[in-house]
């Protein structure tokens, strides 16, 4: 009899995970998702919306491939995960059994116990659902006089660019003092804040939501601002404040969890034949320094592909290896390759930072260089794109700053057809000092 692998959740972790084990093998296997009926990239939602593409053009494979390659698709809400009987009870009743479950449930938006937080026209903007619910909350800047967004992360600044792509007025509530700045150093979120101000978005820097007020209807009509007291009248509210892994339906299911599904290096939970992939994820230790949770794309498909490996009998840990990530700022395109710690939260004492920036005010670059060994140890690239495989292998091969500000060209993306930077970073490099 085949195997029966079940996967709850048909993202990018799940979905790698289906895809290397029929490669694999020739193993029974079902996709399990309450969100839609085909795996999508979430990535692109905020594309569809601003009119760039269609819905499906997100979805990467046709819907023949997943009957081509005996992958079944089941459309469902697991409420419970009997693992003594190694069965799956739907929300309708329904069951299902398997013989080894695979938990790639994803993330959930945050909510913090505002007043109000579930009126009609806040929401945050995660799944496919929150793609529709604005497209019916703020179709145009008729129906949505104001939007007000709360948190400011990376979903955060995606939502108020869709928003203004649509000309409609953003009012962009952040508690820190500065953008991101408990991830970027103060150089790079201060060129931020000046570059969404510019887009026409109203940046509140260190301001918290108290209250989302109530129309008639049950819908929002306003936010209360809590250190001013100011009301202000909005349609919709974005809810952006993070997100935590969507483990709230495993609590009494006997598989350990803390802020997610504890699993060690070889993705396996506290239960037998039970794992845990992607966002929902958390390492018992951080693997090569990196945090227990990480929600990021490819750190999920890397999570899939190394279980593949392993449900198919070549056991694999999961070994991320250099920390990078990437993502855009309106037009601004940001990378980083390995780590570059903010200089006003939690900077290790070791980090030394040299800082460039452009005078247009919309390209810089930060490198972080171990102060005793003038070891490089990452560098985050705004506005000029760089290679991954050029800075992974430098970081492989613990290369000190000198040696990587010196051969910078090497990085450069297509030298052919991008501007070059490299004679005026090097030059800022050798005169200016660096800051601790």
């Amino acid at each position: 009899m085949q195997e029966h692998i079940v996967i709850i959740g048909n993202g990018i972790s799940g979905v790698s995970a289906a895809r290397h084990i029929r490669k694999n093998s020739d193993k029974r296997i079902t996709i399990i998702s309450a969100e839609t009926d085909y795996f999508f990239s979430r990535t692109a939602l905020m594309y569809v919306y601003m009119g760039h593409m269609k819905f499906e053009h997100t979805q990467p494979y046709e819907p023949y491939f997943w009957k081509k390659n005996r992958i079944a698709l089941k459309r469902a809400f697991v409420q419970t995960v009997d693992h003594a009987n190694k069965n799956l009870i739907f929300a309708d009743g329904d069951s299902m059994e398997y013989d080894k479950l695979i938990l790639a449930v994803g993330s959930a938006p945050n909510k913090f116990g505002w007043p109000g937080q579930d009126l009609g026209g806040v929401q945050g903007m995660y799944s496919a659902q929150d793609l529709q619910k604005l497209e019916d909350n703020a179709p145009n800047n008729k129906e949505c006089n104001r939007a007000v967004i709360v948190g400011g992360g990376l979903i955060g600044i995606e939502m108020a660019e869709m928003l203004r792509s649509r000309d409609i007025p953003v009012t962009f509530l952040v508690r820190e003092n500065s953008f991101w700045n408990g991830v970027l150093p103060s150089g790079e979120s201060e060129m931020l804040n000046r570059h969404i101000k510019n887009h026409h978005i109203d940046l509140r820097l260190g301001f918290n939501l108290k209250e989302i007020l109530a129309d008639d209807n049950g819908n929002a009509r306003a936010v209360i601002v809590e250190e001013t007291g100011e009301e202000i009248p909005c349609t919709v509210v974005g809810l952006t404040a993070g997100v935590s892994p969507n483990v709230s339906f495993l609590k009494d299911s006997g598989i350990e969890l803390g802020r997610g599904i504890k699993v060690n290096p070889m993705l396996e939970t506290n239960i037998p034949d039970i794992y845990a992939i992607g966002d929902c994820a958390e390492q018992h230790e951080g693997i090569n320094g990196r945090r227990p949770i990480e929600a990021v794309w490819y750190t999920g498909r890397m999570m899939g592909e190394a279980l593949a490996q392993t449900i198919c009998g070549r056991p694999t840990p999961y070994n991320p290896g250099h920390w990078f990530n990437s993502a855009k700022f309106m037009d601004i395109e940001y990378q980083t390759y390995g780590w570059v710690f903010s200089d006003s939260r939690g900077a290790p004492e070791h980090q030394e930072l040299f800082h460039w920036k452009h005078e247009d005010d919309t390209k810089c670059i930060t490198i972080a260089t171990h102060k005793d060994s003038r070891k490089f140890i990452g560098i985050n690239t705004f506005g000029i794109r760089m290679r991954h495989d050029v800075f992974d292998k430098w970081l492989t091969e613990e290369r000190d700053t000198n040696y990587v500000v010196a051969h910078l060209a090497e990085a450069n993306f297509d030298p052919e057809f991008y501007k070059h930077f490299e004679k005026d970073i090097q030059q800022a490099y050798q005169s200016q000092p660096v800051m601790a």
